[in-house]
């Protein structure tokens, strides 16, 4: 499978699109005025500790309080999880790291344990643990890495609580040489940010996370990606110096587009990006899935629509279902939908049929780099899973609440508006005296008032003893209106 990483800089965004066999896989988007913050280090001030929820707020200097749960700050693991008042105080200084962006209403989350990437591994600097990636399944291959890291830990003099290491699912086939760079380099980051910490005022930044194109070559790039295009030369200079020190495996694949037609355009990425901002989603067979993200989960729905299939229904309602799981494996990715996801497959009498549907959609997840659990099918058939959510979804950050309708996708009729309206009048007339009443509203609304409603508006006139204007007002939503008292 080939793979190929496009990568758009402007002077207000940051745009990365993944592309496999031509087709778009996953976008990251990143704004010059609204960086991400994740893998951020903050030396923060703990604000307000919440014994009932065994969690504190801490002010690192953004707009909103972050969050961390004792979880998060205790040595310890399990239930034995010390009280969070035993283990911070108002007003105490600590230093963090952000494990997620604030989303919606919600601000960032923290933890004290902290951790810093590389390409193929992962520095815990107050840890001792060596693990592995869980994708690297090879047995062989594990023992070799851990005997890799061992070897290069002890020719580096790194002892007792020097740190821990996690070997990325990058670190597959890496060289003793190249995971030694990788210790020398994390190591020296870290004594970097040691430093730091020890100066730095409180609810200030220690050490900020890579540019999204940097981020993108240190996290995206495997053995299939095939070539890495960048529109802009100054980036494209900044990730050769980059590619050079640390990743010189890839310099061959690095490659500078000057090209007059903008290189989203190349593989049709902005229309793939407004299609995954809509909610049904079309299948090639004839079918659908409506896509429904919400505050709590998201539920995605799967529908047979237009396809009839050939043979029996069974085999059309299976041929439609393993489309599907191809398709919402890819949505997700796209749409970097995360938390809990319920999935309505289409009802499958056969247990090997639902067994074969599962299975296509946890191969399908195996390309995903968020990590990604897969609970079983519920007594309703309904699929649970989870997807880890670390970053706003593509919607989050394109999109805002339609002010009409405040988010809920719906609105009122122009109907139902005409009698809030009149509701509005009885209301007014029996509080004030007034000589007559002037109602502004929306063109649709004022319309249906002297038409389908105008005999109801007659009566109502004729009951309160006063006449009732009408304006348009074409700044209005069709929901808003309002009555004045002349």
């Amino acid at each position: 499978m080939s793979e190929e990483i496009l990568i758009n800089i402007t002077p207000m965004e940051s745009r990365v699109a993944v592309v496999e066999n031509g087709v778009l896989q996953e976008v990251h988007v990143e704004r010059t005025q609204r960086r991400g913050i994740v893998g951020n280090i903050y030396k923060g001030k703990v604000v307000r500790v919440l014994p009932g929820m065994q969690a504190a707020f801490v002010d690192i200097g953004l707009e909103r309080a972050a969050f961390i749960h004792a979880s998060e700050i205790s040595s310890r693991e399990g239930n034995a999880v010390e009280s969070i008042s035993a283990l911070v105080h108002e007003g105490q200084g600590l230093v963090v790291q952000v494990t997620k962006d604030p989303i919606g209403s919600k601000g960032a989350r923290l933890t004290t344990q902290l951790s810093i990437p590389s390409r193929y591994l992962v520095y815990m600097p107050r840890s001792s643990h060596v693990g592995i990636s869980l994708r690297i399944e090879d047995e062989a291959e594990r023992e070799r890495l851990k005997q890799v890291v061992a070897d290069c830990v002890a020719a580096e003099g790194i002892q007792g609580s020097g740190g821990g290491f996690i070997l990325r699912t990058a670190a597959d086939g890496a060289g003793a040489e190249e995971i030694l760079a990788d210790i020398r380099y994390l190591r020296r980051l870290w004594e970097q940010i040691a430093t730091q910490m020890k100066s730095a005022p409180t609810s200030s930044v220690i050490y900020e996370d890579l540019s999204l194109a940097l981020r993108a070559l240190r996290d995206l790039v495997s053995p299939r990606t095939e070539k890495l295009r960048i529109d802009s030369r100054e980036t494209f200079q900044k990730v050769s110096q980059f590619v050079s020190e640390l990743m010189p495996e890839v310099a061959d694949r690095l490659e500078h587009y000057p090209g007059e037609r903008p290189i989203f355009d190349l593989y049709g990425v902005e229309d793939e990006v407004q299609r995954a901002l809509e909610r049904k989603v079309p299948l090639k067979s004839g079918g659908y899935l409506v896509i429904d993200p919400a505050e709590a989960m998201t539920t995605i729905d799967v529908n047979t629509g237009a396809f009839v299939g050939h043979r029996t229904l069974e085999e059309t309602i299976f041929k439609t279902n393993l489309e599907a799981a191809t398709a919402i494996a890819r949505q997700l990715r796209l749409r970097n939908l995360g938390g809990i996801i319920i999935i309505d497959f289409i009802d499958m009498e056969d247990e090997e049929h639902q067994r074969q549907v599962l299975r296509t959609l946890e191969k399908q997840l195996e390309r995903d780099h968020a990590k990604t659990n897969i609970i079983g099918i519920t007594e309703l058939g309904l699929v649970q899973m989870t997807r880890k959510r670390t970053r706003e979804s593509l919607e989050q950050i394109l999109c805002e609440p339609c002010p009409s309708c405040q988010g809920r996708g719906k609105l009122k009729t122009a109907e139902t508006i005409c009698y809030e309206i009149f509701r509005e009048i009885l209301r007014e007339a029996r509080a004030y005296q007034a000589e007559s009443y002037r109602v502004l509203a929306n063109q649709k609304v004022v319309d249906r008032l002297l038409d389908e409603e105008s005999g109801n508006v007659a009566d109502l006139e004729a009951f309160i003893g006063r006449t009732i204007k009408f304006q348009v007002e074409s700044m209005y939503s069709q929901e808003q209106y309002d009555v004045v008292l002349l």
